[in-house]
């Protein structure tokens, strides 16, 4: 008797959970189908219209192409926002024109140049390289706004396949900041350094951390080189001056 009803409640539960089972199937379908609706409804827009996305498990997965690398970026920052998103795979590719690599490097440095032209430029040391059109940001920027500046004018430049942000931003303080003018004054204040001041893209870059100078940029002589240092090093306050300075084309 005990073993016929122990196989009857065992029996009657198999068959609850298997109902429960098949009942939840359907939620679960219509509620991922509805996080990919949510998903793909934030691309709707003209620069998205070669990018699918779909959604398993809060995972986003894009592909298709797109014109330009910020719009890569962007759809991605679009989709994290979506219902039920937990993380995003973005594997779109960035169609466009196939630049060589030093003839990009070459563009984007000239244009990096006159970045922020009248606002502290002379202040960003930020370097830049190109790798299979993958390009890499380094060096100082003076603030926040003068490396998203440095990002945007990048990421919307055609050929950009990818972007790797290494930049540091120089800390904010007081003391550096009077040392950067200071030392800026004693720099492109210089008689013979008239031809690099009238500059809009000021050769002679000059970064501070914590009182400690870096010069980065390019002068026409090694005696341009040297008097740099020597003005730099004659401010007070200065721990240390870091010559980087390069030589005509070297």
């Amino acid at each position: 008797m005990m073993t016929k009803k122990f196989f009857a409640v065992r029996s009657a539960l198999l068959t609850a959970a298997l109902a429960a089972t098949l009942c939840g199937l359907p939620y679960v379908s219509v509620a991922a189908a509805k996080d990919a609706g949510d998903a793909a409804s934030r691309l709707d827009k003209k620069q998205f219209h070669d990018v699918k996305v779909t959604v398993d498990n809060g995972i986003a997965t894009l592909s298709g192409t797109v014109d330009l690398y910020a719009y890569k970026a962007e759809a991605e920052k679009r989709v994290r926002k979506a219902n039920g998103v937990a993380s995003v795979r973005n594997l779109i590719d960035v169609a466009g024109p196939a630049i060589p690599d030093q003839k990009l490097q070459d563009k984007l440095q000239e244009k990096l140049a006159y970045d922020r032209v009248f606002y502290g430029n002379a202040f960003n040391a930020i370097s830049l390289s190109v790798t299979n059109g993958v390009v890499t940001l380094g060096g100082h920027a003076l603030s926040l706004r003068s490396r998203d500046s440095a990002l945007a004018l990048v990421d919307y430049y055609p050929g950009v396949k990818g972007v790797v942000d290494e930049m540091q931003v120089d800390p904010v303080s007081f003391i550096d900041n009077r040392i950067r003018f200071e030392v800026y004054r004693a720099v492109y204040g210089y008689p013979m350094f008239t031809k690099y001041a009238i500059n809009p893209a000021k050769p002679i870059r000059i970064s501070v951390q914590n009182g400690n100078v870096g010069l980065y940029g390019n002068v026409d002589t090694q005696a341009d080189k040297d008097v740099a240092s020597l003005r730099a090093n004659g401010v007070p306050g200065v721990f240390s001056v870091k010559n980087y300075l390069q030589v005509g084309n070297q």
